[in-house]
């Protein structure tokens, strides 16, 4: 896809609203975000921000959280064939280790990756996802380099509500999840649910001795999940409330290799949090979480190793208002990374420990955003970042941001230590950002522009001798915009973006796009009712991209069309289809590696 045919189209979702005739009474709800970690809504968050609402998700049909977040602003993904497989994303054109996830305040990921295992996190357990884009190290530390996304389960409230969703399709894929939530007592709230997911999948590398999985295994490489749920708490009468979360996703994965072909997986996410206000004006957080994300791995039905990571963390977070428009957030973070694997890590365990400050003021029509935090890893030691956002509305409708931001990302321990690979003299990975945004609402809908520039330094790559150094820099400049209107009764929604993520180290690669990055991509959604009817159609689009750093191995660009269609017998009962890839396209995110072709999946939900 050419610049110029993307100029066109952004040229085309900011026009098509004017020209087409909308109706003027099309409006977007405020929802409320966590970019500063403290409530504010999506009007007065200074940062680019993507909420994704769970109506969002049952609209979408999408069969899981990787397919889910595909197209979304900023986001690209790299899939090593199909369900259940791992999944690299890439936040603004950032390193895939290089965003910051989180589970109802709990920070996850895999202490030897470095990465969440997106593809293992069931989708029908998920109530609201927030993706906030930009450096947020000056409040949550290593990893929030491309940005944070935050993934939260349902808080329920009142009579008990259940919810089901059995469907199935193509691949031989069969899924089914059950959920109730409700209010129990003076103050109590609760939500659980269960959810299950198959799949037969199909062959998912190509097969090659010198490239991809590097053997030939023409087989079909099949997926399963089973997960639970549990989230819980109490208000009393003073305004405190304590909360206890839980999330458990068991999965079982088949995959070509030659090392290892099928693997045993266990992600779990377990929260405690206390929230009170010792004053009027004060109001305090304290959390503890734990994430595990454990690992077996077989070769043909054989044990071969096992990689066992756990993530504690503990925080303690004040909310102080100064006064109208001007409030103080505080705190403290401790993190404790361990590994216990049949591989051996010359470290298996390192803390760290992060304080960090923020001050959010409003002054007529100027909000301002000043951060910073002071980082002691037991590894390498003090880190401090910063970050500086103002806007200021020209008009009710109109609004224009600035941002500065620098953020670092600790080397993993596969980085550090993993045997015959590892470079313990690694440093972490350091950049700074620049983001200048405008964003305006009217009549018709929203919309949003926002040029953004980020230098990474020291970043990790490997050398000629396969060993992880600090050797390369990076430069990525990208565009992004986004709108959303009605017109003749349809939903429209679109967002396009451009990207320019180059090596800029002196060497053979210089001048070089960074792997598994492409320049461009759009995505365009369209929904409509027809009484109890729904239509609905994604268009995603993306340019090409190489796999390697030296820009040899060139996957040429794609495009997909889904449509869905919905039936509701009434307010609670629906009746879903959907199409994937509606064209049969063929086409690769990761070198060698199938994606899927055609599919045709349906749902019935029940959903008071």
């Amino acid at each position: 896809m050419q610049r110029n045919a993307v100029a066109a189209l952004i040229a085309g979702i900011m026009a098509s609203p004017i020209t087409a005739g909308a109706d003027q009474t099309y409006q977007l709800d405020d929802v409320v975000v966590t970019a500063t970690r403290t409530a504010e809504t999506a009007d007065e968050t200074l940062a680019p921000v993507t909420v994704i609402t769970h109506e969002d998700i049952v609209r979408s049909q999408a069969q899981s959280l990787v397919d889910l977040l595909r197209g979304q602003p900023g986001v690209a993904l790299a899939n090593n064939g199909g369900q259940g497989k791992t999944t690299s994303l890439y936040l603004r054109g950032s390193n895939s280790d290089h965003v910051l996830v989180l589970v109802d305040g709990v920070k996850i990921g895999s202490a030897t990756t470095g990465e969440a295992a997106f593809q293992d996190i069931p989708l029908e357990l998920i109530d609201r996802i927030e993706i906030v884009r930009g450096p947020r190290s000056s409040l949550y530390g290593s990893e929030a380099i491309g940005g944070v996304i935050q993934i939260f389960t349902k808080r329920g409230s009142g009579a008990a509500r259940p919810t089901l969703a059995v469907g199935g399709g193509s691949y031989g894929t069969v899924q089914g999840a059950a959920t109730v939530s409700g209010g129990f007592g003076s103050g109590g709230w609760y939500s659980l649910g269960l959810a299950d997911f198959n799949t037969q999948g199909f062959n998912a590398c190509k097969g090659s001795l010198t490239a991809g999985c590097f053997v030939i295994e023409p087989d079909k490489d099949g997926y399963s999940n089973q997960s639970g749920r549990l989230r819980a708490g109490w208000r009393f009468a003073d305004g405190t409330e304590a909360e206890l979360n839980w999330l458990q996703a068991n999965g079982r994965n088949a995959y070509d290799g030659s090392y290892v072909n099928e693997s045993s997986t266990l992600q779990q996410v377990f929260g405690a949090h206390l929230g009170f206000k010792p004053t009027e004006v004060w109001h305090a957080d304290l959390r503890a979480g734990q994430n595990e994300d454990y690992s077996d791995n077989y070769l043909n039905g054989v044990f071969q190793s096992r990689f066992d990571t756990r993530r504690n963390t503990l925080s303690w977070q004040n909310d102080i208002d100064l006064k109208p428009g001007q409030r103080l957030v505080a705190g403290v973070d401790w993190q404790n990374d361990s590994i216990n694997s049949t591989t051996h890590y010359e470290v298996t365990s390192r803390d760290d420990t992060g304080l960090f400050a923020q001050y959010l003021a409003e002054f007529g029509r100027h909000r301002l955003q000043l951060a910073g935090r002071g980082d002691d890893n037991q590894q390498f030691g003090s880190t401090t970042t910063g970050s500086v956002a103002y806007g200021y509305a020209l008009n009710d409708d109109l609004r224009l941001t600035a941002s500065y931001g620098n953020a670092f990302k600790a080397p993993t321990f596969n980085e550090l230590y993993y045997p015959g690979f590892g470079n313990a003299g690694l440093h972490p990975e350091r950049s700074h950002s620049l983001d200048l945004g405008v964003t305006g609402k009217a009549g018709w809908g929203r919309w949003s522009l926002h040029a953004y520039e980020t230098h990474i330094t020291d970043l990790i790559a490997y050398d000629a001798s396969y060993i992880p150094s600090n050797i390369d820099s990076a430069r990525i400049t990208g565009l992004e915009a986004e709108a959303a209107t009605r017109v003749y009764g349809w939903d429209l929604r679109g967002n396009v973006n451009l990207l320019d993520p180059v090596d800029d180290a002196p060497g053979a690669n210089a001048g070089k796009l960074l792997p598994r990055r492409t320049r461009s991509a759009l995505t365009l959604d369209a929904d409509r009712s027809f009484g109890a009817w729904g239509l609905g159609a994604t268009l995603h689009a993306e340019g090409g991209r190489y796999d390697d750093l030296a820009n040899q191995t060139r996957l040429a660009g794609y495009a997909t069309l889904d449509l869905r269609t919905e039936y509701r017998f009434d307010r609670a009962w629906r009746l879903q289809g959907k199409v994937e890839n509606l064209f049969n396209k063929d086409y690769e995110t990761a070198y060698l590696y199938n994606q899927p072709g055609r599919g045709f999946y349906v749902m019935l939900r029940y959903q008071p």
